[in-house]
């Protein structure tokens, strides 16, 4: 088998891409709560994404693929992963609100959520080479008694939906919908997330770098002696 027949073998599909975004959803929660957030080794698949109490928040994208982000919090859940933020971004717990209901809750959860679907876009522009856009995230603070079914415009869906666990052993769901696709790889490219730091660096080696004023020099004869030719 030749090399490009091995490489075109790498099929990625609704699996990874939900692995994916479970893992944005732990390296975001852990650095933004510094709290564990782990999920399960398991999922379920289901038929239709749902918002539940008492906090639903969900997420559309679209480009490359279409598909839906839902994630369900309890309000003992909200009010953990709400507390550890605030407290890890320096604020003291006394300023705090005291209810999964208040706006300040709901606000820093749609945060947290956008951040999440922010690293889960950014991967997809690295491994899978591809491009999708998110609308702002959407949050409901629901009644017991209230589910909301959140529908798509998509041709031929699947959904999935993923437990995951907080430092303090409460729980809540992620649920996933997309259109049915798979990836495969043509050929091999770097994929690896470009650190801001490298970035910022080669720039200012690059400002510290003298200009070569003879090519600058060449640059605007020749451009003079455009201007000149047009009669200007």
């Amino acid at each position: 088998m030749s090399k490009q027949e091995q490489v075109s073998d790498v099929v990625y599909g609704t699996e990874d891409l939900l692995i994916s975004l479970c893992n944005s959803v732990t390296r975001v929660l852990n650095v933004a709560t510094n709290c564990q957030i782990n999920y399960s080794g398991m999922v379920q698949r289901i038929t239709k994404t749902c918002l539940k109490p008492d906090i639903g928040c969900f997420v559309l994208f679209d480009g490359g693929f279409s598909g839906l982000v839902v994630l369900n919090f309890s309000s003992q859940t909200a009010m953990e992963l709400y507390e550890s933020y605030m407290i890890n971004m320096g604020m003291p717990k006394s300023e705090l609100a005291m209810s999964h209901t208040a706006d300040e809750v709901s606000n820093i959860m749609g945060e947290l959520m956008n951040q999440i679907v922010g690293d889960f876009t950014g991967k997809v522009r690295r491994e899978l080479q591809t491009h999708i856009t998110q609308n702002q995230p959407k949050m409901l603070v629901l009644n017991k008694q209230v589910m909301l079914s959140v529908d798509t415009q998509l041709d031929n869906p699947e959904a999935r939906r993923v437990t995951f666990y907080t430092g303090k052993n409460n729980i809540f769901y992620l649920e996933l919908a997309v259109d049915r696709a798979e990836f495969i790889k043509l050929h091999d490219f770097d994929a690896k997330e470009v650190n801001p730091d490298d970035v910022l660096a080669e720039v200012n080696a690059g400002r510290n770098t003298a200009p070569d004023t003879s090519v600058s020099d060449a640059e605007a004869a020749s451009h003079e002696e455009l201007l000149r030719s047009l009669g200007m």
